[in-house]
Parts: structure tokens; sequence; C-alpha cells
């Protein structure tokens, strides 16, 4: 019932093609990019509905009007928010939740469109258009990496206080689950929430957390018992605005600049027990299930942004002349960028196959891991050798493959490192040595 409704909602909104009012952000000038050589180019991923395997007319339209609000609301202001280290996450977010774009997937009853996965996935394609990692990585985050576990496994008055909230763009949320010592090993976490009556007492701290120094709401994961390190965590909806929660530092990265990332502190915060996501105890596997959303997620927005350098790089290298010849005549340089699109469509079809079993209730943490796995290393290839093709230029900032090459190395270590994705791949294949 929840999806017709969805779909009924959807189907209003692309009928009156309004899906969101432009609303100017104010900030900035057009960027340096545009000047250089930021047109857009067409990608060579299927356009129609009756060529998807996929998406519907539906989704298209749902990509069509997100294309707008980036094309006049993010883009041209993306060179500044670079520059300064950080967006203005609330404004951003209330401009996507008015459209409707921050809970595709989430239930009707608190906002969301109460569409299917491939829904987000669509949407997290789109979002690739954006002119650097950060912002769609943030908004990930707040729409497939927060959110889904206390979407599915959260209580009325949890998803009313956090999620609504969240899917309307009135609150910024961010997740607690790295730590200085526990990356992608989850279960090694030591962040504590000690229950004394109707309260945790939480104690620890919080590394890599996107949104961190803007965020209103942290799902954090902390250890609530000393029982067996995949037994004894839960999800915990934590306000960060109560007393002992500390941003310790914003923290510089490599890449995805207009990204703010935050270590986070907690001396003695006191959260009402009623704020854990489902049953105490279950955070581990929750999290695990969030990861595959998230994971899938993350591919589904850099292909397009793969699309988009090689397309790129494609313009560049037939106005570029070396020797008295355009760049792209020279074989090594043709038959390398279709080596590289030759990937993204394989990668491409692994998503698509992985999104229709998910939506479908299927496990797909095998497909999830292979996908992340093939993502990382591609992406890298893909920036590494389209930005030898731009020479002297693609070492400027002012070139999207410059800024891809720097943003997307977190792909490979993000959401789960590649050792961590073989691993999963290889206890699904069962061939992991016992131990």
């Amino acid at each position: 019932m929840a999806l017709r409704e969805g779909a009924l909602r959807l189907n209003v909104l692309v009928r009156s093609r309004h899906f969101y009012k432009l609303t100017s952000l104010g900030v900035g000038a057009r960027s340096l990019t545009e000047k250089v050589s930021s047109k857009q180019v067409k990608s060579s991923a299927p356009e129609t509905a009756a060529d998807h395997l996929i998406y519907t007319q539906e989704h298209f339209a749902l990509k069509e009007s997100l294309r707008k609000l980036i094309d006049q609301e993010i883009n041209p202001y993306v060179d500044q928010w670079e520059a300064e280290g950080k967006f203005p996450a609330h404004k951003l977010f209330k401009i996507l939740g008015n459209a409707g774009f921050l809970g595709v997937n989430k239930p009707v009853e608190y906002g969301g469109l109460g569409l299917d996965f491939s829904f987000s996935a669509a949407v997290a394609e789109e979002l690739g258009n954006i002119r650097c990692g950060g912002i769609p990585m943030a908004i990930g985050v707040q729409t497939d990496m927060t959110t889904p576990a206390l979407a599915r496994f959260g209580s009325d008055e949890l998803k009313k206080e956090f999620l609504l909230p969240s899917i309307s763009g009135d609150k910024v949320a961010c997740l607690g689950v790295s730590e200085v010592g526990a990356g992608s090993d989850v279960s090694s976490i030591k962040t504590k929430a000690v229950r004394k009556g109707d309260e945790y007492v939480i104690n620890g701290g919080k590394m890599w957390t996107t949104n961190g120094t803007q965020a209103d709401w942290m799902c954090l994961l902390a250890n609530t018992s000393d029982g067996p390190p995949h037994k004894n965590k839960s999800l915990i909806c934590l306000p960060m605005n109560l007393p002992g929660v500390h941003i310790a530092r914003k923290i510089d990265k490599l890449g995805m600049w207009s990204s703010d990332t935050a270590e986070v502190f907690f001396d003695d915060v006191h959260v009402p027990c009623k704020n854990v996501i489902g049953q105490e105890g279950m955070g581990f596997t929750y999290q695990m299930l969030q990861f595959q959303e998230e994971r899938l997620w993350a591919v589904a927005n850099i292909l397009t942004t793969m699309d988009n350098v090689i397309q790129e790089t494609i313009q560049y290298t037939q106005q570029r002349k070396i020797f008295k010849h355009p760049v792209l005549h020279h074989q090594a340089v043709h038959f390398r960028l279709a080596e590289l699109q030759t990937e993204v469509e394989l990668l491409r079809s692994l998503l698509y196959r992985a999104t229709a079993l998910y939506i479908k209730g299927n496990d797909v943490t095998k497909l999830a891991s292979m996908a992340k796995l093939k993502g990382g290393r591609l992406a890298r290839e893909v920036g590494d050798s389209c930005l030898q093709y731009w020479g002297g230029m693609g070492y400027t900032s002012d070139v999207l493959v410059s800024r891809f090459y720097r943003d997307s190395r977190l792909m490979s270590i993000g959401g789960g490192a590649d050792e961590v994705m073989l691993g999963i791949i290889c206890k699904y294949m069962d061939t992991l040595p016992g131990k």
C-alpha cells in the first residue's frame, strides 16, 4: 500500500513537472571549471525507459528534475564550497527535502515517497553530475547511510523525531561508526553506552564523521553490553546538541573538500534508552544491513561521474593537439578510453542486477561487495588514465578530472576497504581459511 501511494505521489509530481521551487543559495560566482572545460556532455548510459533494465519513465522524470536542481542550485557554487571546505548543509538539504529527494524510498507516513531502492539508485546516479564528490557523499549519508535502519526498525516515536525531519531537510544527520582504532573492522569499536536507569551514559569517540560539524543528530553505533562483539552493539539516535558531545576538530582531507568531516568525542553523554533503534544488541546486524544500501548507492553515484570524466576527456583530447594531431587520434588513447568505458558498462550491469535482486528482498551482500570493490578500483583507473591525457591541465584544480582523481580515492577506503570487500566475497564463496 505504501509503495502504491508513493508511486501515485510521484506520478502527480511527474505530471506537474514541478518537483521543486528554485531557491537561490545566493553565494559565490560561477566556477572557473566552467570557463576551462566543464561543459556537460551526454554519457553513454541508456536515457529512455524503453531501453533500461530496471528504470521506468518515473525514474527518468525523477532524474530529470534532480538534474535541473543540480544545475541551478549546486554546480554554480561547487568551487566556492570546495575552497571553503564546507557547503551549507541545512540550506541545501532543505531544498532537496522540499523537492522529495531525501526520502524517495522512505515511508510515506514520515514524508518519504514510499518507493523502492531502485529510485534511490537513480537519485544516486544523478547526483554523480555534481562537479565534486563531497556533496553527493554528504547527501548519501543523509539518505542511505544513517536512516535505513531507523526507517526499517525504529519506533514510531524515533521516526517522528529523527527520520521525518531528516527526510524534510530540517535536520542534518551523520553516521557514527568508525573510530581511531576501528574503521572497516566495525566489531572492534570501543565507544560504550552504559545503562543507568532509563538512560545510557555514553563515553568514547568517533572518527571520519561526514557532516559531523553541521549535524543535528548521529546514528551512533556503541557497545551496550560486554557480550560477544557481534551481539553487544546497538544503534542509538543521538542528538548532537547534548551536553558532553564535543566536536574535537574538522579533519583536513586529501579530497572531498566541500564535505565537512569531524572527529567527535563523548564525555558522559546521557541519552534515553528509548533512542535505541530496534532491539538492543542488534546494532551490528542493523549496520551490516545498512552497508548494503550504502555500497550500492556509492557505486551508482560514482558511475555517472566516471561517465562524465571519460566523456570530457574525449572532448578535450579531440581539441588538444600534439605533434599536429589530436591526442585522441593516438591509438593508445582511444583504445584505453574504450577499455575504461567497457569496464564502466560492466560495473553498471552488476549494479542493476544487484539492485533488481535487492528490491525483491534478496541478500545482495556479495554482489554489493563486488560492486563496491570494482567501483573503487575502476575509479582509480579512470582518474589516473584520464588525468594523464589532460597533460598539464589535468594537474590543475580547474577541471573535473583532477578533482575526481583525489575525491574518488576514498571509494576504496570508506564504507569498507577493498580488502574487507574481498574478505566478504571470500566468505560467501566459502574460500576463507578456518581460524
